[in-house]
């Protein structure tokens, strides 16, 4: 388990671990500044956020942070010198699983102890953070439609339902030109289906074209959905072509509008969160400030009973040992391991993407050399309980505290599954300053740094940058956002909703061949 007490600032500097043989500079370290707590000289001039070489470290060394391996010297390393992409190798590195070998059980509060939120209960007993009315396409073919239809309802149109957040249209470019069984077709079935089903629509419009892979028939048929006054189904040959069908579909989401606004929210516990989490535009303090906050947040919720849901396969590849010392069970950890093993032997062999080496070029300006240290910052969002389920994308999470979901990278895409899978909030850190929104759920934006969190201010909700400030401890960081949480499900409006973000972001994995 990753020791996250050990942080030592001092001076311009701040050391992770005591048997790291490097440290991160604080603020922007010149050549020739000295380092009385590490006994070194900087020899190099090294931006905030990256890494300073602690003690000589011999070729082909470990580099370790936080006492973990993030790859290894290229060339013998002096005290003070930079250490970077150009003097870090990436290489595999054999990691002991130790299967479930740290897991505790955490004590969950009894319910009548567990905080609440005012939330919107649904009649299958789950509970939505926000009230929408949600157009679906099965098909790009009925994008246009299904936006149309969305448009239509402006702020005036819907000043009578002041309990409607919004009708939103999500559309996306597969459903056709693609294998028509298998699992590209189940997995877009999976994510529609989970939208359709998902707490925060108060009803569902579905559009389809006719003629298209994805049949809405096989739609409802595969995700055991039948039309109802809730949900409601559309096929744009049967009805008459586009104008008729955005008549139509106009009308019957002026049926569902006073069923939806006459729903109210109620208190509720916290056990009812499932919190997605996701990191973009990361840098060199996201593992420092943000990231171990937001788990220890996600700490504090699954101990009130809630659900915390860690993504993005590629940015734990090199720390899924770490993940799999907390699973509950052998089983669970050879999910996670089985998932990370598709990942490198099937989908990304050869391929210049993230799991093999390189980050983004933003991420890598910030201070990552590679993905082994990107995951390192990664997996922190899921805090310290124990990993107690691993589900595939878009699959219904029904496991209650820390899980994991096998997501890509890409955070529009990995958000998407955590929704299908019934995530009612999206938890997002940002070092460099990701602008995002996923309707139909909120999302929360914490910055890494002080000096970005002022400059992207109207886009952040939450500065975890004062712990590297000195004004702010971890603990007091993390009951901050927990406190956050509960009131944006409660209706407090974030950052992302106030800009309106989110009608653009659902992108489900497309991991088929287009023909």
């Amino acid at each position: 388990m990753l020791e996250l007490s050990e942080k030592r600032i001092t001076g311009p500097i701040i050391r992770l671990h005591p048997n790291d043989n490097v440290v991160v500079a604080r603020i922007e370290v010149g050549i020739g500044t000295a380092v009385p707590s590490e006994g070194f000289t900087s020899r190099s001039q090294v931006p905030a956020g990256h890494k300073i070489a602690a003690r000589a470290i011999r070729a082909g060394e470990p580099i370790l942070k936080y006492n973990v391996c993030i790859g290894f010297a290229a060339a013998d390393i002096a005290p003070g010198t930079y250490v970077h992409s150009h003097n870090v190798s990436f290489r595999e590195y054999s990691r002991d699983y130790a299967w479930g070998e740290d897991y505790v059980e955490t004590p969950v509060l009894p319910e009548a102890q567990q905080a609440r939120f005012m939330g919107y209960v649904r009649p299958d007993g789950e509970v939505g953070t926000r009230n929408f009315i949600g157009i679906l396409s099965t098909v790009n073919c009925s994008a246009t439609v299904v936006h149309k239809v969305a448009e239509w309802f402006t702020a005036e149109r819907l000043a009578d339902f002041p309990h409607i957040d919004g009708v939103v249209g999500l559309s996306h470019g597969l459903g056709c030109g693609m294998e028509m069984s298998g699992e590209p077709m189940d997995l877009l079935r999976r994510t529609l289906g989970g939208f359709a089903r998902h707490p925060n629509f108060a009803g569902v419009l579905i559009i389809g074209l006719g003629c298209e892979r994805n049949q809405l028939s096989g739609l409802l048929a595969k995700e055991g959905l039948q039309a109802n006054p809730r949900l409601q189904t559309f096929v744009m040959q049967e009805t008459g072509g586009t104008r008729k069908t955005i008549e139509a579909a106009v009308a019957a989401v002026q049926q569902m509008l006073p069923a939806a606004n006459a729903v109210h929210r109620v208190p509720v516990s916290a056990r009812h969160l499932k919190i997605g989490l996701q990191c973009g535009g990361s840098d060199g303090f996201s593992s420092i400030t943000a990231n171990p906050a937001l788990g220890a947040a996600m700490d504090i919720l699954v101990r009130h009973g809630g659900t915390a849901i860690l993504s993005e396969t590629p940015e734990i590849y090199g720390v899924e040992h770490t993940l799999t010392r907390r699973a509950v069970s052998r089983a669970v950890g050879e999910k996670l391991i089985e998932r990370i093993r598709w990942w490198k032997d099937e989908y990304s062999p050869g391929r210049d993407v993230q799991i093999n080496g390189a980050v983004s070029p933003g991420n890598n300006t910030g201070g990552l050399a590679n993905i082994f240290e990107k995951s390192l910052g990664s997996s922190m969002k899921g805090g310290t309980t124990g990993l107690m389920e691993v589900y595939r994308y878009a699959e219904p999470v029904r496991q209650h505290g820390f899980v994991f979901m096998d997501t890509p990278g890409f955070d529009p895409c990995s958000a998407t599954g955590q929704i299908a899978g019934g995530a009612n909030m999206i938890l997002f850190t940002t070092g460099r300053g990701s602008m995002f929104g996923a309707k139909p759920v909120p999302s929360i934006k914490l910055a890494t740094n002080t000096p970005m969190f002022r400059k992207l201010e109207e886009d952040m909700d939450f500065n975890c940058g004062e712990i590297l400030d000195g004004t702010k401890t971890m603990p007091e960081t993390a009951e901050g956002i927990f406190q956050m949480v509960l009131k944006v499900a409660s209706g407090e409006r974030s950052k992302s909703e106030l800009l309106d973000l989110g009608d653009h972001e659902f992108v489900p994995w497309n991991i088929g061949v287009v023909s």
